[in-house]
């Protein structure tokens, strides 16, 4: 069985050792080419200088992950010296640099002309890192929607606020977000400054709350939304919005099926829920159905009947159960 190596003790006496170890193996050789090829972005990684040095001085590969890597973790050491020794780079140093809120890091990398696009401004909103986000604006990092996006996901209420008022464009995808997130006041709040919003925010309220909320003041919905309540067992979600009036389709006993929801999966089929003969064999077919399975059976037992076909079940001896 071939060696798999996914991480590397990072210290010089430790990664010599090895380098040596497995040079001198044949058995080993795949294992000291992986271990060749990962030093250097695990050592950027970790903040571990010394072992960079030690493996860039003895001809172990890099690339821009090796800059992008030291900029995730806030080790600006490293990255200084993978820059003066050649190391490439990209615009991810900036993207991750944002995304672990390292202003300072961010700011050398811009300083020495490292690229940015609107990845940036996105991991900063994502991370919850206004300053680095209002550095970012400053030095006229482009943006687009996505910042009011991951504020509203992460029910960052001053993120998103500092964003609109600074310009930032939004879409019907922030209200589905703080929707799913179950972020009532940054949902309110959105709609209230004019956010638009669509049947994707019903869809995201049947899996995070406020539902109801978003059906009182007006908002659109599709069958999608019993499909998302499937989809999570969300059993008394699915009653109210069927009582309601909300369409559903097949796909959303589908979707129980395929969640191991056999509550919600039962209850829809007693209500007309309709469901497409084929199903079944879309669901088995998944990676590690066995819950689909445990659910047919369920039903079988019930109500004799399975997927639209009529079923009679036998004991060992062939009588009928």
């Amino acid at each position: 069985m071939p060696i798999q190596i996914s991480r590397v003790v990072v210290n010089v006496p430790l990664a010599e050792w090895a380098f040596n170890a497995m040079a001198c193996s044949p058995d080993l050789r795949a294992a000291y080419r992986r271990y060749k090829r990962i030093l250097c972005e695990q050592s950027a990684s970790g903040g571990h200088l010394d072992v960079l040095q030690w493996a860039h001085e003895h001809g172990c590969p890099w690339d821009a992950a090796t800059c992008y890597l030291a900029a995730a973790g806030g080790h600006l050491e490293v990255l200084q010296w993978a820059r003066e020794h050649g190391c490439p780079w990209d615009a991810r140093t900036c993207c991750h640099a944002a995304a672990g809120g390292h202003l300072v890091v961010l700011q050398w990398a811009r300083e020495h002309g490292c690229p940015w696009d609107v990845i940036t401004c996105c991991n900063a909103a994502e991370g919850g890192h206004l300053e680095v986000l209002q550095w970012a604006r400053e030095h006229d990092c482009p943006w687009d929607v996505r910042p009011c996006r991951r504020a509203a996901a992460g029910g960052n209420l001053e993120m998103l606020q500092w964003a609109r008022e600074h310009g930032c464009p939004w879409s019907a995808s922030t209200c589905q977000c703080a929707a799913e997130g179950g972020h009532l006041e940054v949902l309110q709040w959105a709609r209230e400054h004019g956010c638009p919003w669509d049947a994707s925010t019903c869809h995201g309220a049947a899996g995070g709350g406020h539902l109801e909320w978003a059906r009182d003041h007006g908002c659109p919905w599709d069958a999608r939304t019993c499909q998302y309540a499937a989809a999570n067992g969300h059993l008394e979600v699915l009653q109210w919005a069927h009582e309601h009036g909300c369409p559903w389709d097949a796909a959303t006993c589908y979707l129980a099926a395929a969640g191991g929801h056999l509550e919600v999966f039962q209850w829809a089929r007693k209500h007309g829920c309709p469901w497409d003969a084929d199903i079944y064999d879309d669901i088995v077919a998944q990676p590690g159905a066995g819950q689909p399975e445990d659910l047919a059976f369920h039903w079988w037992l019930e109500h004799g009947r399975i997927w639209g076909v009529d079923v009679t079940l036998f004991d060992v001896n062939g009588e009928m159960i």
